[in-house]
């Protein structure tokens, strides 16, 4: 976990799903069996490695070749099927070497670039669904004021028509909840008086911006600010455990010279034998003749 905790900093704030080992590991796994990075490692990096008289010839008759040179497997799939084995077989060890560290490079770069690609993919649609949610709370308070704009002016047709400039409060009548909201907000809006009234519809009149009076506005840009400054290419990060690196080999796997001397000394004594064989075949026959 410490090796790709830097890749969660800040998503629980933001309300994104953390990334666990097994997620980040899937995508090097992808890109370690890819065929379209086999295939740029063969054009790119062992391709112009080789003599010019092993490069000439059909493409699909080298890549062939190439997959036999460098392979992927699993060496315990029942006890470790995480741990994948990279081999190179080539005539000079030292190329060897450097093409498989050369090829698990290219694989982690490309899994830290593809985590970078999913990481500003799951930014930019969050960041999509607060930015939505802002021009949406923008609109409603737009349409809410003007409401509230015709409201005013109809209880101040009212106030003005039945003469009550100033509140008509009266002690007791606007005690419960249910009053006061008529009071304030509902049919009874009249009852403020005129003056408060018309000075309530020239505020809303003149209003040019309603986000100081949008309730959850402030806590979405919150949102939105914090999800933009997510490093989507944080450092000190680990996409793989590397168990060993690919070092020089000494001895050759092939040819197996003590399986040659060992299978030369067997076949030289059958030869042997086949020819005295043959030789006795021979001398017995041309004693009978004689």
């Amino acid at each position: 976990m410490s090796d790709i905790a830097s890749y969660n900093l800040g998503r629980r704030e933001a309300k994104l799903n953390e990334f666990k080992v097994s997620d980040v590991y899937a995508v090097f796994k992808t890109n370690l069996l890819s065929d379209s990075l086999k295939r740029s490692f063969f054009r790119e990096t062992y391709l112009p490695a080789l003599p010019a008289d092993k490069t000439s010839g059909a493409q699909d008759r080298l890549w062939k070749g190439f997959n036999r040179t460098l392979t992927i497997k699993v060496p315990d799939i029942k006890n470790n099927p995480n741990l994948y084995e990279i081999a190179v077989a080539y005539e000079s060890p030292e190329q060897a070497s450097e093409w498989v560290n050369t090829y698990v490079a290219m694989v982690a770069k490309k899994t830290e670039e593809d985590m970078q690609d999913n990481v500003l993919t799951e930014i930019a649609a969050k960041a999509q669904v607060l930015e939505r949610q802002i021009d949406a709370a923008r609109i409603t308070a737009q349409k809410r004021r003007a409401d509230r704009i015709v409201r005013l002016r109809e209880a101040l047709v009212v106030a003005e028509a039945v003469g009550f400039d100033a509140p008509q409060v009266v002690a007791g009548k606007t005690s419960s909840d249910g009053d006061l909201a008529e009071f304030i907000d509902g049919n009874l809006m009249y009852m403020r008086g005129a003056k408060a009234v018309r000075a309530e519809l020239a505020v809303l009149e003149k209003r040019e911006n309603d986000d100081p009076f949008i309730a959850e506005l402030r806590g979405l840009e919150n949102q939105l600010d914090f999800l933009k400054k997510i490093d989507v290419n944080p450092d000190n990060v680990s996409v793989f455990t590397l168990d060993s690196t690919a070092e020089i080999p000494e001895t050759p796997i092939k040819p197996k010279k003590a399986i040659i001397l060992i299978l030369g000394t067997i076949l030289g004594g059958m030869l042997g034998v086949f020819v005295a064989l043959i030789r006795s075949m021979m001398m017995k026959r041309r004693i009978k003749i004689a």
